[in-house]
């Protein structure tokens, strides 16, 4: 199966696009833009979904759903938001089919057109701010912690799976808040959320900042992103919490009397991480031989492969198996036993190198006379024999060790690969000898950063949390800056 990639040095986009497919985890549909995502890519995203889903929880979110259609009125009612969002937008302007009277199969129906255009939701802050109105009339009313896992459509012309396409799944957190500052806490409090989950789960270490002010969300007046680096040194932006203020309770008249008895609006935020996620994962650690997992989001965490000549042979090493997966079950640990006779084992250990699966066991006839097993690990490849008896402890063990493993291979190649400069000449020349990413001074203008990314194609990520004031000048036009922002190539 590894034959069948096209290896990452050579072709790293297609290496994305041939791993998507071989490890079986979407495919493109029939309809343009949007995949099919396969039950074991979906596996993934429900793992993802699990852990997100109870740390919102364990936050005070609650979740809720709203409407796919939204009013075109809606969207003119906030004006940067509608400008962010107008040319992705896909319009439903009638509600009924016919046959064609030419008899040429279903025509839209020309007497069935919507008094008003729906727009599918390319996000929901304008659906979902038109129902707090009913929902708020004091301050006892908030906080509201809300939370929608859905699909989104975005109209995209360039797509690639799980990455960039029109349609995808999402989780999109709306909040509303009696002050500015609980607001900004909140934003504060999701960014980490993301953070947490992308480097503990996901085991992608992320650079936590704000976003310049053009590069903000339509309608936000602070915008806050994690950045993880992929291995061809580009960044992906791998969740965003905004600071709204008060720009949406304006445009819908969302009020509440305070506790002084006066009539205020309220503070919002929102936020959000979707499938792109799982681009993330492939990217960040996968190689040549297939998907590399993190432990706590693969679907299966072990499994067992048997190696027999015979029926007698496969009906003792499953009935020895059997015990083991009851173990190792018991340890709350994912474990498929896959005893199929249609395939060898070699093929079955491509298969699962391929998938990603962290541990392989493979019992023979030799080990359940030995009373071992043989161990192999994806993440390094490394094999070994190991003893039956107790081996569910060493596996809980190495799983942990594993997920460590994969998180410090990526910190290290993110450390590799991150370089401050001080001259546009070495900005330029970086990025095409060794693109990463790149800690560089930078007046605060938006016409610096608008000539920067038209002639490198590099944008401002983010101004790190945690970069510190440092006198200097800005690498393009010489003009003090007070600090280093993180400028990548990007997705």
């Amino acid at each position: 199966m590894a034959k069948e990639l096209t290896s990452k040095e050579e072709n790293y986009s297609q290496w994305y696009n041939d791993l998507v497919s071989k490890a079986d985890l979407a495919e493109n549909s029939a309809v343009r833009g949007c995949m099919v995502i396969k039950p074991y890519g979906y596996a993934i995203w429900e793992k993802m979904q699990a852990a997100l889903d109870q740390m919102f929880k364990d936050t005070g979110h609650e979740n809720a759903y709203f409407p796919l259609f939204i009013p075109k009125s809606f969207f003119s009612k906030e004006a940067s938001h509608v400008e962010g969002f107008a040319k992705e937008c896909a319009v439903v302007t009638h509600y009924r089919l016919k046959n064609d009277p030419n008899g040429k199969g279903i025509i839209v129906d020309p007497e069935a057109k919507l008094e008003e255009e729906l727009i599918i939701r390319p996000t929901s802050e304008t659906i979902i701010w038109s129902t707090y109105k009913n929902w708020v009339q004091s301050y006892r009313d908030l906080p509201i912690l809300v939370n929608q896992w859905a699909n989104v459509v975005r109209w995209e012309m360039r797509t690639r799976m799980f990455l960039r396409t029109a349609e995808f799944l999402w989780q999109e957190g709306h909040t509303a808040h009696e002050s500015r500052e609980e607001a900004l806490e909140e934003t504060e409090r999701m960014i980490n959320v993301y953070a947490d989950f992308v480097e503990n789960y996901m085991a992608v270490p992320v650079i936590k900042g704000a976003k310049s002010e053009h590069e903000r969300f339509a309608g936000a007046l602070e915008t806050y992103s994690i950045e993880a680096l992929m291995q061809d040194g580009k960044a992906l932006q791998s969740g965003t919490s905004h600071f709204l203020g008060q720009n949406f309770a304006k445009a819908f008249e969302v009020q509440f009397t305070s506790r002084e008895g006066k009539l205020e609006y309220v503070w919002a935020t929102s936020w959000g991480v979707s499938t792109r996620l799982i681009g993330a994962l492939i990217m960040a650690h996968s190689d040549n031989n297939g998907l590399v997992l993190p432990p706590k989001l693969a679907p299966i965490q072990v499994v067992i492969v048997p190696i027999y000549k015979n029926f007698d042979q496969l009906a003792q090493i499953s009935e020895k198996v059997k015990v083991l997966v009851e173990k190792l079950k018991s340890k709350g640990i994912r474990v498929k036993y896959d005893d199929r006779d249609s395939q060898r084992p070699g093929w079955k250990f491509a298969e699962y190198e391929m998938k990603g699966v962290p541990v392989r066991l493979a019992i023979g006839p030799r080990d359940l006379e030995n009373g071992s097993v043989e161990i192999a690990r994806r993440d390094t490849l490394e094999k070994m024999v190991e003893q039956l008896e107790g081996i569910e402890n060493l596996i809980e063990n190495l799983l942990v060790e594993i997920q460590g493993n994969i998180y410090n291979k990526a910190l290290r190649f993110r450390e590799e690969n991150t370089t401050k400069v001080d001259t546009y000449e070495e900005f330029k020349e970086r990025l095409i000898s060794k693109p990463g990413f790149i800690l560089a001074h930078w007046d605060g203008t938006y016409e610096t950063e608008a000539i920067i990314k038209e002639e490198t194609k590099a944008t401002i990520r983010c101004i790190p949390f945690d970069s510190v004031e440092e006198e200097g000048k800005c690498i393009l036009t010489g003009k003090p800056s007070k600090r280093r922002v993180l400028f990548a190539l990007s997705y």
